[in-house]
């Protein structure tokens, strides 16, 4: 087993690092945070024409690159270095894992290529009040329509549902009278009605869907929305982790270079034995997070067995690693770092709400002690 980055993934890292730096500067994500979406269409369309991002990891007979998570997650990780805005986690985390883990031919063919084509796609199963994204009885309604096997009618109210107010497809978790299921819905069908809501970080969108007596389309079989959502949440947070990854990255360059820089008492700050150690000792959870992370990604290729229990702690990792990068960037800067005009504070909210994406950290560890069987 080797996890050392190949020279295709060292290509694709590098394209997409030099594509981002040329479209998506922190100005056009602080003029994205205007908008109550949080979605910037044009940088979408540009990452789905020019990059392929939404089809990377979708096989080449569905349309797609036919390349792996793994190939994706240097992807993710330069998307969190810039915190580029836009339905990265929902279509590529949420969306197509859950199709293709569906063994649902008819759905890929016919959601898939779409997605591919840069329509966004997202899953909605929560409801508020929750403290985490945990897996719970739905309380969507799922009616099955008497002419047709494959369509229902659904009814409830899920909130927050990531890119809930933009996305295109909803893959909605809903309760039959023979347990979950998955039913695709289209953004624009009658009986769907979708509210923005706020979001302590701004770079990243959230909704409320309603649905009433909703149409939607069967996906894979009746019974299986359970096992295909905590598969699809797997893969999610390998994806969400190297996003983390790579924000935490980019807190300890802003902080390393700010202290080469900022001068106290006649020298820089950066050479006294406190900022060392901040500098130091944010490096050493990084690079670990960093392991935890490629290990769960080459797992979801190599052995999808082990994957729930590597993808947790690859999500928790990455969690505590950027967190604590993004409140040492604020300290290290000083007053300055906790202005609306330093970019330190943009990383710091995204760490704090990607930490409790899909279950915060204290779940993350319950939820490991238990796969683990402590």
């Amino acid at each position: 087993m080797s996890l050392a980055i190949t020279s295709d993934q060292t290509d694709l890292r590098d394209t997409t690092r030099r594509f981002l730096a040329a479209t998506t500067p922190i100005t056009r994500v602080r003029e994205t945070m205007t908008s109550p979406t949080a979605f910037d269409e044009v940088l979408w369309r540009q990452l789905t024409q020019d990059l392929g991002l939404p089809g990377l990891a979708v096989p080449e007979e569905d349309g797609g690159a036919g390349l792996s998570l793994q190939d994706l997650s240097y992807v993710a990780e330069e998307c969190g270095r810039v915190l580029a805005p836009g339905p990265l986690i929902s279509t590529c985390g949420l969306a197509v894992p859950l199709l293709l883990a569906s063994g649902d031919e008819e759905a890929r063919r016919t959601w898939l290529p779409r997605l591919v084509s840069g329509e966004i796609g997202t899953v909605a199963w929560q409801q508020l009040p929750s403290r985490d994204w945990k897996l719970r009885p739905s309380v969507v309604k799922a009616v099955p329509n008497p002419n047709s096997a494959r369509r229902w009618y659904l009814t409830g109210e899920l909130s927050p549902v990531l890119d809930g107010g933009v996305a295109d497809i909803l893959f909605v978790i809903a309760d039959t009278d023979n347990g979950q299921a998955v039913v695709a819905v289209d953004g624009t069908e009658v009986g769907v009605t979708r509210n923005i809501l706020p979001n302590f970080d701004q770079t990243r969108g959230l909704g409320r869907v309603s649905l009433h007596s909703a149409p939607g389309t069967l996906v894979g079989h009746v019974g299986q929305g359970a096992e295909l959502l905590a598969a699809t949440l797997d893969v999610a947070a390998v994806l969400l982790a190297a996003e983390m990854i790579g924000g935490a990255q980019a807190c300890l360059d802003m902080s390393v270079a700010y202290a080469k820089v900022r001068h106290q008492f006649g020298r820089p700050i950066g050479s006294f034995q406190a900022i060392k150690h901040k500098c130091a000792e944010v490096l050493v959870d990084i690079e670990g997070a960093r392991a935890a992370a490629r290990y769960a990604a080459w797992c979801a290729v190599e052995d999808p067995a082990t994957l729930p229990t590597a993808a947790t702690v690859a999500k928790a990792s990455a969690a505590k690693a950027f967190f604590r990068a993004a409140a040492e960037n604020v300290q290290i800067h000083g007053g300055i770092g906790a202005t609306w005009e330093h970019d330190a504070h943009l990383y710091l909210k995204r760490a704090q709400a990607s930490q409790s994406m899909f279950g915060n950290v204290g779940a993350d560890r319950r939820r490991l002690a238990d796969l683990i069987g402590i």
